[in-house]
């Protein structure tokens, strides 16, 4: 008797240590696998779907950026990503070593009948401050720089009218920093990346920062609108 309550004695935190090694080798799998799928970066094409136009900013922090633009009656879709750099393949992690020469950017599908290229890009200049040097924000480094992405040589001429448009309503007091740049390449970020707010709308930064930065630009704009027509 005593040697049979001994063995069970000895079974029993046996089999459970085996249950919670293989519980937990399941918990790893799904998580790894969640991980790879989530964290996925993907260079996509450029060519929009019929009846669209892209348009693509980097103006800091895109989840920001995203939130913004998804606002806009006529633009269909929202992507984060990255784009402005040499490194091929950047991750979230590389982009922010500030070595690839990425920033995160936000690539934009519209319906040019809803809303033009001309509009997208005072939108860009009104919810960001294009006076600061690698930065926005709290957040610093040339990964959160300003930049303008174009197509085309018409949309440059478009992007420069409608920054001159800006600076002569004196919107900012300083200089504006922003490059302009050819749109060559645009990577998709990660999934966990994609419509952040709407998923995390209580996370400290999208409280602290995003939906302020977000309502500040609604403000802004509005007052604008209004301005520019008083004057036409």
């Amino acid at each position: 008797m005593a040697s049979a309550i001994n063995l069970r004695n000895f079974l029993f935190p046996v089999w459970r240590l085996l249950v919670l090694v293989l519980v937990s080798a399941f918990l790893l799998g799904q998580c790894n696998l969640f991980s790879d799928k989530d964290t996925k970066v993907q260079k996509i094409s450029l060519l929009p779907k019929s009846g669209q136009k892209i348009a693509a900013f980097a103006e800091g922090c895109f989840w920001c950026s995203e939130h913004i633009f998804e606002s806009i009656p006529g633009v269909a879709d929202v992507i984060s990503g990255y784009s402005g750099g040499h490194t091929k393949n950047p991750t979230y992690d590389l982009v922010n070593t500030e070595t690839t020469g990425h920033a995160e950017t936000v690539l934009i599908y519209y319906d040019p009948t809803k809303v033009d290229y001309a509009e997208l890009c005072r939108i860009f200049f009104l919810s960001h401050d294009p006076t600061t040097f690698n930065k926005q924000g709290p957040d610093e480094g040339s990964s959160y720089r300003s930049i303008l992405f174009y197509s085309s040589e018409e949309e440059l001429k478009i992007a420069k009218k409608i920054q001159k448009e800006i600076q002569d309503h004196k919107i900012w007091e300083n200089p504006m920093v922003t490059e302009f740049q050819e749109l060559k390449e645009f990577y998709q970020a990660e999934g966990y990346h994609q419509n952040f707010i709407q998923k995390h709308p209580d996370q400290s930064y999208v409280r602290a920062v995003s939906i302020p930065r977000y309502h500040e630009f609604q403000k802004r704009y509005e007052l604008y609108r209004k301005n520019i027509n008083r004057t036409n």
